[in-house]
């Protein structure tokens, strides 16, 4: 069993904890996890982001040594961004990799500059090492997304395969005299695009609004609309049905809370509203309340009860010697979405 790992410091951003490898490859052949970020085995299908093919290895690995040992493929183009991939054929000495093959990303600072100040790009990486004997490419897989930004260019694998391993004909990954083929998938997170932050509303510089209905015995109207009001953030309406509503019968004070048309929810929108509805008792000792807490949305702008208080005893105990009833409503919550728009 031959270990694999790869560490952080300064010279390269790499995070991958150790792994093991089984040295007979086969088709079967996966790396077995201990406590690791990472998951490699043998898969059929070949990186999609970029192919490095190697016509002759070892003259490659000699011609490393003219550039601090490692080789940078041309620029390519992933999720909007540019990057390239780094390959040390006698593995990254500054980077505990001596003896094995060191495969990194890194990405083009120019591509993270579009933005000011300049943005933070979220990858997840696969890299590949193509072998001919099973005719699949060893895939190891980063499952911890990595983050890329002007101060971390470069994520990574120090240890993907050991050298003697790799240079050994009989194992598959180098073929046809002297080839070989390494690759990567960069596959970049999009950007948060679609978001909501909802919040409430528990504390008003004025929570209640007070509502006199004047003559009620003598009201012909059969519904009584207030003013709009403004509290939480929104405009609101009260409607009161002296005889009921139809769902009345004609024995009960019917009631409602109503969003004016301008802060109605729109579509799959949904305001929380937690109130207080008073009918107030004149001699200021037995109130009838009763709380609501419901959701308003676009099929519900209003909320209260058809049956709210029975019109029996409500002359003698709430109505004043002028004969005016008085409501109050008490806001106590009022949720408020910003959302992102579609």
């Amino acid at each position: 069993m031959r270990r694999f790992s790869c560490k952080q410091n300064s010279d390269f951003l790499t995070h991958l904890d150790p792994v093991t490898l089984n040295a007979n490859i086969s088709s079967e052949t996966q790396f077995i996890i201990a406590a690791s970020a990472n998951v490699g085995k043998l898969k059929e299908h070949p990186p999609s982001s970029y192919s490095l093919k190697i016509h002759n290895f070892s003259q490659f690995k000699k011609s490393t040594a003219f550039s601090d040992h490692k080789y940078k493929s041309r620029i390519f183009s992933s999720g909007g961004y540019n990057w390239r991939m780094i390959i040390y054929p006698k593995g990254n000495q500054k980077d505990n990799g001596i003896g094995f093959i060191s495969m990194y990303v890194e990405i083009d600072t120019a591509s993270l500059m579009v933005f000011t100040p300049p943005s933070d790009v979220f990858a997840e990486l696969r890299f590949f090492v193509y072998n001919k004997k099973e005719n699949k490419y060893l895939t190891i897989q980063d499952i911890e997304v990595k983050r890329f930004n002007a101060l971390k260019t470069v994520w990574g694998l120090q240890q993907v395969l050991p050298c003697d391993t790799f240079i050994n004909p009989d194992n598959g990954y180098i073929f046809e005299g002297d080839q070989c083929e390494f690759g990567v998938d960069v596959i970049v997170c999009p950007p948060l695009t679609n978001w909501e932050i909802l919040s409430f509303t528990e504390k008003f510089s004025d929570s209640k609004f007070s509502w006199a209905i004047k003559k009620f015995s003598e009201l012909k109207e059969n519904v009584q609309t207030s003013k709009s009001f403004s509290m939480g953030g929104k405009k609101w309406f009260l409607k009161l049905y002296p005889k009921g509503n139809s769902s009345a019968n004609g024995k009960c004070l019917s009631i409602f809370l109503y969003l004016t048309d301008c802060d109605k929810p729109k579509a799959d929108e949904k305001i929380f509203v937690q109130a207080n509805f008073r009918v107030l008792d004149p001699l200021g000792s037995n109130h009838f309340r009763y709380p609501l807490e419901k959701w308003y949305t676009e099929q519900t702008p209003a909320w209260g009860w058809a049956q709210f208080l029975s019109l029996a005893g409500l002359p003698k105990r709430y109505l004043d010697k002028e004969d005016t009833l008085k409501v109050e409503v008490e806001l106590k919550v009022v949720s408020a979405t910003k959302y992102s728009s579609t």
